[in-house]
């Protein structure tokens, strides 16, 4: 599905806060990026999504080198990112928040509906507030909005950067939740940034640390128990 290579990039070209990462997300599985504040973890996803352009390796998509894409031709590739910042429009309803996902095919609107229905089947939550403003919702449901927007463009790939930021212990388990069933009912593969260890290993297939812009430790997640407590909570 995806992998990237020897990458190098940074905000300034003589910088590079990611220096020789490699990494691979495979189809249908959670593969999760851990690390400490700095370490690049939030670069790598932008990198992968076309916000930075990488000095030094390579980013394939299905065997497909994507690093001269543009973002918008990664977004109809099947590339969608959720940032950590919240990003509900708040002053706009429920629905025009949705309706934003599908501008790259705005005219057509048998499928902006259809894909409409498809999210409020997903989140029936958001059906009865669907013209309320995004911002009177909860953090959690406001989530729920961001990532059915993400929906509305058939992504096959989920970048999704701190999911739970900033929201309390039972509206985190619902996001992490919403992304355990994107995989698991909807068979899309998410790459994951977190730095909620112990929620992000419990879902997570394959896990990756990075440590000062390098790789440090990789394998299937239920080989980090002992790591996690090693290394982060003792």
């Amino acid at each position: 599905m995806l992998a990237v290579n020897n990458l190098y990039v940074g905000y300034y070209r003589d910088l590079n806060i990611l220096q020789g990462v490699s990494l691979e997300a495979e189809e249908g599985n959670i593969t999760t990026i851990l690390g400490a504040n700095g370490v690049g973890k939030s670069t790598m996803l932008k990198a992968i999504y076309g916000f930075l352009r990488p000095n030094q390796g390579q980013i394939t998509l299905n065997d497909e080198d994507i690093i001269d894409v543009p973002t918008y031709e990664r977004i109809s590739m099947g590339i969608s990112y959720i940032p950590q910042q919240p990003g509900v429009f708040r002053f706009m309803s429920v629905e025009e928040n949705l309706e934003l996902g599908a501008w790259t095919f705005k005219n057509d609107k048998q499928r902006i509906k259809r894909k409409l229905d498809e999210n409020y089947e997903r989140f029936p939550a958001l059906k009865p507030r669907r013209k309320s403003n995004a911002g009177e919702l909860s953090g959690g449901m406001q989530r729920m909005v961001e990532i059915g927007r993400t929906l509305m463009t058939d992504p096959m790939l989920i970048l999704v950067d701190e999911p739970t930021a900033g929201l309390a212990k039972l509206l985190s388990e619902e996001v992490y939740q919403m992304l355990v069933d994107l995989r698991d009912r909807d068979g899309l593969t998410i790459l994951l940034v977190d730095q909620e260890i112990r929620e992000a290993l419990k879902i997570a297939d394959y896990v990756y640390v990075l440590e000062l812009g390098r790789n440090k430790f990789q394998g299937p997640a239920a080989d980090f128990t002992d790591l996690e407590k090693a290394f982060w909570v003792g």
